[in-house]
């Protein structure tokens, strides 16, 4: 006759103890860790806000009035640094394509830097803090400069150390828009036809499309700076890679995220301190003026 005989499970090794214990005095759970120090921030909040309304004043202009416009007007703070892009270049392509492509192009980080070494963690790799300084202060100088550029900015450079003024063959580097201003370009590649010759709506029966395409504006508000966004950034991770600053997928994210960052930040303190009266480059106060 068979006889059962009960199995008795194995110890489980002091090791094995040990690592599970260590995991869960790791954790940190949603409540309390989280949500105690969340709420301890939003009464703080509450009452610094609280305090600073009873003894601070408002700064507050006159009523509203819809047929004055302020000059200048300008968007909300986290819509500055887009409304400083629509200076620079074609309104669509500012407002929607850059935003879009920009959302894009973050959504798809996980995705390119596929690696599950360091998650989590700030700095992880060796090199990250050398490439985020790098990053930050290369795209601050970069737009800078480009805006400078653009406000013509070297031209009165230029006339003030010299004492002369801005030589008129070179008038086409005054700004980017000066491209399309001081040279003469023919009426042809002004007003490209496309309407008739390419977008032939007529053939399927619609409206005819009355579109002339102004090569020039194009150039300006479209190629130059489509070619400034994608080039230099690329320009930028060519020379980190060949330098051997940047030596892995995730240098190089870290490298291009922590140049938005700082492109982002520049645009919108620009946008909110530097433009003035008809969105001129100069100091602007962000107070009302309080007689």
């Amino acid at each position: 006759m068979a006889v059962a005989r009960t199995v008795q499970p194995e110890p489980v090794s002091q090791a094995v103890r040990a690592r599970q214990r260590r995991q869960r005095e790791e954790e940190l759970l949603v409540w309390p860790d989280l949500v105690f120090v969340e709420f301890i921030s939003a009464v703080l909040f509450t009452i610094t806000l609280t305090i600073l309304a009873v003894l601070v004043d408002a700064i507050l202009l006159d009523q509203a009035n819809p047929n004055v416009t302020p000059n200048p007007s300008k968007a909300p703070w986290y819509f500055l640094n887009l409304q400083e892009l629509l200076l620079h270049m074609h309104p669509a392509l500012a407002g929607v394509i850059v935003p879009t492509i920009a959302l894009a192009a973050l959504a798809a980080m996980p995705y390119f830097d596929n690696s599950n070494e360091g998650q989590g963690e700030w700095f992880a790799t060796a090199r990250s803090k050398t490439l985020t300084a790098i990053g930050a202060l290369v795209a601050i100088v970069g737009t800078v400069l480009l805006i400078l550029f653009d406000a013509s900015k070297h031209v009165q450079v230029y006339e003030r150390v010299t004492g002369a003024e801005w030589p008129s063959a070179l008038n086409f580097l005054r700004s980017n828009r000066a491209l399309q201003t001081e040279i003469a370009w023919p009426e042809e590649l002004t007003k490209i036809p496309l309407g008739s010759r390419v977008l032939r709506t007529d053939l399927l029966g619609l409206p005819a499309v009355d579109l002339n395409v102004n090569l020039s504006a194009v150039l300006v508000e479209q190629i130059i700076p489509v070619t400034m966004m994608i080039g230099l950034p690329l320009l930028l991770s060519l020379v980190a890679w060949r330098t051997r600053v940047a030596r892995t997928r995730r240098d190089h994210m870290i490298l291009m995220f922590s140049g938005f960052i700082a492109v982002y930040v520049t645009l919108t303190v620009v946008g909110t301190f530097f433009r003035g009266a008809g969105q001129e480059l100069v100091p602007y106060g962000i107070f009302a003026h309080i007689e």
